[in-house]
């Protein structure tokens, strides 16, 4: 491993702990602020940062991302992302006894099968720490993140309305693919950061950022709101994580590992994700469907 990629993990570990307290923030402001209206985005975002707890998280979450682009730049999006998500077993211990929130057995479990399997996802990497594998082919890019933009919009069109036994996790899974979306192309751009210096705020690829990402800082404001809290920030989070993972071998060409053994450890890892994501949102009571009062997600007092 490089000084440069293992700065860059350094920073993704930095990005990891600071997007949940970001989370967090945000879930506060979500639950205080009026309803999500879809028909209404650009109104139901100015009331969303009339909430101080909202406008901070995002404030928090913009710092979690300059760690994060930094963390791109340096390192394979794969590794990072392992890295990001290792994050996600501090989850549960942070919403039980720093914000108070109820943590279900089932969150406890389904959170710490998804961390292992991504932690297992992590150990089959193999040679793919030697450099940041920045190189991608345009095509291939532009199918990838269509992919994933039109699999978030069906999720949202499924619950349109909060129709549906689970809108609060169906909608936290759009949120992760859109914010996926928005990372594989920001690892596609910060390779060109050196060539195109500050131009690259303007080129179609920044624009496309911009559009995922406050799309589906909507769509994840919506899941708050619905709830239940832990499982749709671990399922934003899976999800976000899962696909710009992927991304890795599908769009910039890291190394598969190599070995019949460190295959099937992959598809073994893979399994506990996928399984531990199916088992955070658990039951949809009745009640998880209305937004959940303020105190629920006041900080613990000491």
């Amino acid at each position: 491993m490089t000084a440069a990629v293992g700065l860059g993990l350094l920073l993704a570990l930095c990005c990891a702990v600071i997007a949940l307290l970001g989370f967090f923030f945000k879930l506060r402001g979500a639950a205080e602020a009026p309803a999500i209206e879809w028909r209404h985005p650009v109104r139901s975002t100015r009331e969303l940062f009339r909430h101080r707890w909202w406008t901070l998280g995002v404030v928090v979450a913009m710092g979690a991302w300059v760690f994060h682009v930094g963390a791109l730049a340096l390192a394979p999006i794969s590794i990072v992302q392992s890295v990001i998500a290792g994050g996600l077993v501090l989850l549960t211990p942070m919403a039980d006894r720093v914000f108070g929130l109820h943590v279900r057995r089932r969150d406890w479990i389904g959170v710490a099968v998804a961390a292992l399997g991504l932690a297992l996802l992590a150990a089959t990497i193999g040679d793919g720490a030697k450099s940041s594998h920045g190189d991608y082919h345009t095509g291939t890019l532009a199918l990838y993140v269509a992919g994933l933009t039109v699999a978030a919009l069906l999720c949202c069109l499924v619950v349109t309305g909060d129709r549906g036994p689970r809108p609060g996790p169906v909608l936290a899974l759009a949120a992760g693919l859109l914010w996926g979306a928005s990372d594989v192309v920001i690892k596609a751009k910060s390779g060109e950061l050196g060539h195109e210096g500050p131009l690259v705020v303007i080129s179609p690829e920044a624009a496309a950022i911009f559009v995922l990402s406050v799309v589906g800082l909507v769509v994840s404001a919506r899941s708050l709101q619905i709830g239940p809290p832990v499982s749709v920030i671990a399922l934003t989070t899976l999800a976000a994580n899962v696909v710009t993972i992927a991304a890795g071998s599908a769009v910039f060409g890291e190394p598969l590992p190599d070995g019949t053994a460190a295959l099937v450890l992959r598809l073994v890892a893979f399994a506990a994700v996928l399984t531990g994501a199916a088992l955070t949102p658990g039951p949809a009571p009745p009640e998880v469907l209305e937004p959940p009062p303020a105190a629920a997600v006041a900080p613990a007092r000491a």
